[in-house]
């Protein structure tokens, strides 16, 4: 069984700047760009890079998610000898316990790791939209010879303190990290994607596992740790499309990209393709007076109306006399005849009804500063005639506006 990479995939995150949207779901089952969800990136990204063994790590609302995963088939990850596990909390001689970080998640799976005896380990989170090939990263862990190779990227100076910074030598080690800094000496930010040689990785989770001080996190402890201790670390810079799709407006904004042929996320690319679990559904119907341009419209969906610059997932109903632009509309929501949704992101089975209006352009709000993308909750429905203003978060389904 004995493998030379396996692949640990935090999933479990509750996804609490998604709000309504993840009521009862895990963020990496977020529905994403018509098709996928959020986990289909980087479980495809596993498969491309040839690596065949992946633990999920599970917390949070996993229903949805372990439902979707199933057999890992779609991603060609249901074989023997290796393939994708699901990995929940479980009781052991000590207890039960939560995954109380990212670290100690790690830590409680040791001995899944250690069934497949891997000399290196890639630590991935199941929150990010990009396409990157893992064998490029692990190559360069071994030539190295590096203890830890960490994923960095450039990201603009004004947004900087928002990620955890590293600084590095004219060889591309990290001499530096600092976690969201508020003067950052530098702007490769971390993209949490690491590979690790899995010996020394254990030996510092089990010290870390006996800190009382410790948060059990790879960025605020494991890593520093290891750079203080001298270990060698190494940066492995990635130049193409990457976002965390952890607020509102980033996933908005994600799925807008898919529109824009300049943004970098080509999801039309069969040399890497994303892979995903869809349901059975007809083909799409657009009708004769139907106006559609700039847009995503995937199998099972109805557009009697006017869909422009918008992202349409499966079974998705958009009535006559209808106008949707510049929103996500996730499976199944539905669009009655006359109503209005601009700038918003429609949950799965929400329902816009009869001359109802989300949300608005920003060039017509009144003040600026108060404008956002509205957002209905899965099941959240709109009663004829009723309008929900920007920046606003319904969620019926469990009795909570917000905005």
């Amino acid at each position: 069984m004995k493998k030379e990479c396996v692949a640990m995939l935090l999933a479990g995150g509750q996804g609490s700047r998604l709000y309504v949207l993840t009521g009862d779901m895990a963020k990496p089952a977020v529905p994403f760009g018509g098709t996928f969800r959020i986990i289909d990136f980087p479980l495809s990204n596993c498969t491309n890079s040839g690596i065949d063994t992946v633990g999920v790590l599970t917390q949070y609302r996993p229903l949805e998610l372990n439902s979707y995963i199933g057999s890992g088939q779609p991603w060609e990850l249901d074989r023997l000898g290796g393939g994708v596990h699901i990995l929940p909390p479980y009781q052991s001689a000590t207890g039960a316990t939560w995954y109380k970080g990212t670290a100690n998640a790690i830590y409680q799976n040791i001995g899944f790791v250690d069934y497949y005896d891997p000399e290196y380990v890639v630590i991935l989170s199941g929150d990010h939209i990009y396409k990157m090939d893992y064998s490029e990263m692990l190559r360069r862990h071994k030539e190295t010879e590096a203890a830890c190779t960490i994923s960095v990227m450039e990201v603009p100076w004004d947004e900087a303190s928002r990620f955890g910074i590293m600084s590095v030598n004219d060889g591309g080690q990290i001499t530096e990290f600092a976690e969201k800094p508020k003067e950052p000496k530098s702007n490769l930010a971390s993209m949490g994607i690491y590979v690790f040689t899995w010996q020394k990785l254990k030996a510092y989770l089990t010290a870390d596992e006996q800190d009382p001080s410790s948060q059990n996190d790879f960025g605020k402890n494991i890593i520093p740790q290891m750079l203080a201790d001298g270990e060698k670390m190494v940066a492995y810079q990635f130049e193409g499309y990457w976002k965390d799709v952890g607020t509102l407006d980033s996933l908005w904004d994600a799925n807008m990209d898919m529109l824009c042929p300049g943004s970098g996320l080509n999801l039309l690319d069969k040399t890497w393709p994303i892979y995903a679990r869809t349901p059975s559904c007809p083909p799409a119907f657009v009708g004769k007076y139907a106006d559609v341009g700039n847009s995503v419209v995937t199998k099972g969906c109805s557009v009697l109306g006017e869909v422009k610059n918008s992202v349409l997932s499966y079974d998705v109903t958009v009535g006559e006399g209808a106008h949707v632009s510049y929103s996500v509309l996730m499976p199944g929501a539905v669009v009655e005849d006359g109503a209005i949704v601009e700038y918003a992101i429609l949950g799965e089975k929400s329902r816009v009804s009869r001359g109802a209006r989300i949300g608005g352009a920003p060039e017509k709000a009144e003040n600026p500063d108060n404008w956002g993308i509205a957002v209905l909750g899965p099941g959240t429905v709109v009663s004829e005639g009723e309008q929900v203003a920007p920046k606003t978060l319904l969620d019926r389904t469990h009795g909570g506006v917000k905005s």
